[in-house]
């Protein structure tokens, strides 16, 4: 790997398709090794486009570590026991539960914004 400086942060570049190690939090070969295989085509799209640009425009560093933090979340959702059920069962509305009774404040929130929830 070639280390340079990226936003004052010390990053390992891609070379020929490799993963880059990041100081932000999220190690992208863990995000990648948790997430099931039909995942992984995006994460690594998604990763890659946030990386060149990143790369390109200093200012994006942000993108990146956004980036980095939601394929981390997603990874922990997505390869959770039982996940893959419960994602077929709310597409087919079985064994779901509303908003308001989950998420405090939901109903002060939607009435906020003039919808229904």
């Amino acid at each position: 790997h070639r280390v340079v400086q990226l936003a004052g942060h010390p990053v390992a570049l891609l070379q020929h398709g490799q993963l880059a190690t990041h100081p932000i939090g999220h190690d992208p070969e863990e995000i990648l090794a948790r997430l099931p295989e039909r995942y992984r085509a995006r994460f690594l799209a998604d990763y890659r486009e946030a990386m060149v640009a990143a790369a390109h425009e200093t200012w994006r560093w942000q993108q990146l570590a956004d980036t980095l933090n939601s394929w981390h979340l997603r990874s922990l959702a997505y390869s959770a026991p039982g996940y893959e059920r419960a994602r077929t069962e709310a597409g087919r509305g079985e064994n779901t539960t509303a908003a308001e009774h989950v998420i405090p404040g939901w109903a002060e929130r939607v009435a906020q914004r003039g919808g229904h929830g």
